[in-house]
């Protein structure tokens, strides 16, 4: 009996804290930055917007980490790689070709 009493104040104490976290960091809504700054058609010239969206290693970040929407973000990849294409912006950094 005495470690079902310990479990159950230890779950309790588990619990309190979560809802202490959950409390302490409420969960923010992800802005589309194209729609706040008006940009309705992505233009693969423009590799200064671009190179926002892509890591040091020459990734295409995710939507889940930019907050773009789904099909923002599939403009932005196609004018990422047509860049790419153009050699605009590099393939991969210059750290990583080595």
């Amino acid at each position: 009996m005495k470690m079902n009493k310990k479990k159950k104040e230890a779950f309790k104490q588990y619990n309190a804290m979560q809802m202490q976290n959950a409390k302490q960091q409420p969960r923010r809504k992800k802005t589309d930055p194209f729609k706040s700054r008006g940009i309705k058609y992505i233009d693969f010239k423009d590799v200064k917007l671009l190179s926002r969206f892509v890591n040091e290693q020459g990734k295409i970040l995710p939507s889940r980490i930019t907050g773009i929407t789904s099909k923002m973000q599939r403009e932005l990849t196609s004018a990422i790689k047509r860049a790419r294409h153009l050699a605009l912006m590099p393939f991969v950094s210059e750290e990583f070709k080595n």
